[in-house]
């Protein structure tokens, strides 16, 4: 991907409207990689009291977009899966990072952790997409 067209890229990651309703923030994107974070608000409790899997699992998710589109190819998601290590806490800062493990021709695939401020492990994703061709 040429420079302007990256940039136009991280611009649009940067307004999807799904991730700012939840604050979440692009903080770094590169070829293969890419780090979102948010602050996690006392709207995402769920009726126990505890953050909603929702919420983290989008937060990966949007790791996940970025990490797996920054090449230039639309790349669509086949399958994620999470497992949830540890709950969060209302305030804390949570940063997801997707990492590149594998890009072909059709099938890229992609390894996702959601840290917090204190560099706990709160969640481990996986995420396969396909990778559409013109």
């Amino acid at each position: 991907m040429e420079n302007s067209s990256f940039l136009q890229f991280e611009q649009r990651v940067k307004k999807d409207p799904y991730a700012n309703f939840l604050g979440i923030k692009l903080d770094k994107v590169e070829k293969g990689y890419a780090r979102v974070s948010m602050v996690i608000k006392e709207d995402f409790c769920n009726f126990l009291g505890y953050i909603h899997g929702g919420v983290i699992f989008s937060l990966a998710d949007q790791a996940f977009a970025a990490a797996s589109n920054s090449r230039g190819v639309v790349s669509l998601a086949l399958q994620m899966s999470i497992s949830y290590i540890r709950a969060p806490s209302v305030g804390d800062t949570l940063i997801a990072e997707a990492k590149e493990e594998h890009v072909g021709s059709k099938i890229g695939l992609y390894q996702i952790k959601v840290m917090n401020s204190s560099n706990q492990l709160i969640a481990e994703a996986q995420g396969i997409v396909y990778r559409k061709q013109k």
